[in-house]
């Protein structure tokens, strides 16, 4: 390589590095930014996490501290004073509230309040449908039958997640109407079912037995 060849080659790399070093002037800023959003955002979230968790376990605090309330009407006041965000909390809530209710032998009340969650279209879907399966069967005595029926038929449907336990009541209405083989049919449907729970099958095989049926052999 000549001499002449060496300074071109030198004087095309200063030039390089001079519009690299222009550029960086011009839109270096770009960098610095992306960085402070990605540094800020970082912080952003953490910050974020670690309000919702301040949150949640102020929530459970006051969650505790009424349900160790040692008389239950204030037990119950306790919670009903507790303020709960829309939502899965909220819905938790208002489940504690009702079987405290319950337990104090207003059954009228704590139906009237699980009913209401069950409506709730706001409220996440299966604590809808436990409080309607909770709601049918405190309300057993006084809740008109076809009302029962039709509530455990709509939690019946397959995929949902309480279906087995809706089979179970259905059956159970059956035999409140005297449609024995009706209850023996579905009864063993629930046995054979391979979803179905321990504690269900062998609820379900006395349930059977009392009602002089025979288990199938599988």
């Amino acid at each position: 390589m000549s001499d002449t060849d060496s300074f071109i080659d030198e004087v095309t790399e200063e030039v390089r590095r001079d519009r690299l070093f222009a550029k960086f002037k011009r839109y270096g800023w770009i960098g610095v930014v992306i960085v402070l959003a990605i540094v800020g955002g970082t912080a952003y979230r953490e910050y974020s996490k670690a309000q919702e968790a301040a949150q949640a376990q102020a929530l459970g605090d006051s969650i505790l501290s009424a349900l160790e309330t040692e008389d239950r009407a204030a037990r119950i006041d306790a919670l009903a004073g507790v303020d709960a965000p829309e939502g899965g909390a909220q819905s938790v809530l208002t489940l504690l509230l009702a079987s405290e209710e319950g337990a104090e032998g207003d059954d009228a009340a704590a139906v009237a309040r699980l009913q209401a969650l069950a409506n709730d279209g706001t409220q996440p879907q299966i604590y809808r449908q436990i409080a309607s399966f909770k709601a049918l069967t405190r309300g057993a005595s006084f809740l008109p039958l076809d009302e029962r029926r039709a509530g455990f038929e709509a939690l019946a449907v397959p995929g949902q997640p309480l279906r087995l336990l809706a089979e179970e009541q259905l059956a159970l209405i059956e035999v409140e109407q005297g449609a024995r083989d009706a209850a023996l049919t579905r009864l063993q449907g629930i046995i054979a079912d391979a979803e179905v729970t321990t504690g269900l099958r062998r609820r379900a095989s006395q349930l059977i037995v009392a009602l002089g049926g025979e288990l199938e052999q599988g």
